[in-house]
């Protein structure tokens, strides 16, 4: 696995790859790599010739009062896990290269959807995923860029600027990997104590609830948000920021579930926050 790290050693990269006529699948991450990152992985290995991982903890997607200082770093430990899929190169470059000084163009995704659940907490997040997911895409020459149904609205996000910017890459949204107790997989779970990693199971006991009541009939989406709110409120120790349901994937506001929609859910267990999510259809 080639280890790349500047700006001219990944296009360098990708110009042979290319010259090859091999296609690319990129996945970006921001490293502390669990199961649900090699998911990913895997997906791009089946569908490409060639797979690039980055490993970037992006500041600009970063809120001043947020963890960029604080999230985990381990690059040595997730090339190992890289190397088991395998992956055929990974880009870790440092911020300076990605952010040189002068650096002052962004990609800003305007519609009112980067407003709502996590836009609404972070409202600098989706420009800084929009803009370091486009240079991603355009360094790695990439031809499929995979990424996780656990950040949903990141992939809806993205599928509009790429589409809205004429961006030749086709996106494929993996399903939600969980721990065996049901626990979405998230480089954040480190952060929990075993006590908070036992509360934090009231996420995915509440999109279960209100995921049984939808299948059970309930359409109204006040109503679920209502049933799994209701839920999440038996854990002392969870603390919602939000819980809707939005039709999928525009995002928009429904007041009944007569199409395909996102129950998301943001919940802080101590000071670790949480998102997770199942699709209603």
């Amino acid at each position: 696995m080639k280890v790349l790290r500047t700006v001219k050693e990944i296009q360098e990269y990708t110009k042979e790859v290319k010259a090859q006529g091999k296609t690319i699948g990129l996945v970006p991450t921001m490293g502390c790599l669990h199961e649900g990152h090699l998911t990913l992985m895997r997906a791009a290995r089946e569908a490409c010739d060639i797979v690039i991982a980055s490993v970037f903890v992006n500041p600009t997607q970063f809120g001043p009062n947020e963890d960029f200082d604080a999230y985990p770093r381990q690059f040595d430990e997730d090339c190992k896990k890289l190397e088991t899929v395998p992956v055929d190169a990974v880009f870790h470059p440092e911020p300076e290269e990605m952010y040189p000084e002068g650096f002052c163009t962004y990609v800003n995704v305007e519609g009112e959807f980067t407003h709502r659940l996590c836009g609404a907490q972070r409202p600098i997040h989706f420009r800084g995923v929009a803009t370091v997911v486009t240079k991603l895409m355009n360094l790695a020459r990439a031809d499929k860029a995979f990424f996780g149904q656990k950040d949903a609205q990141q992939v809806v996000v993205v599928k509009r600027f790429v589409e809205d910017l004429n961006i030749p890459v086709e996106i494929t949204m993996v399903p939600i990997v969980r721990e065996p107790s049901g626990l979405a997989r998230s480089s954040r779970n480190r952060y929990l104590s075993d006590k908070e990693k036992e509360a934090a199971l009231i996420l995915s006991k509440s999109l279960k609830e209100g995921q049984k009541a939808f299948e059970s009939g309930e359409k109204n989406a006040r109503k679920i948000e209502e049933i799994v709110t209701a839920k999440i409120k038996t854990e002392p120790m969870a603390s919602i920021d939000y819980v809707k349901v939005y039709s999928f994937p525009a995002l928009e506001p429904i007041d009944t579930v007569d199409d395909e929609a996102l129950l998301a859910i943001a919940v802080r267990i101590g000071k670790t926050r949480l998102i997770d999510n199942v699709i209603l259809k």
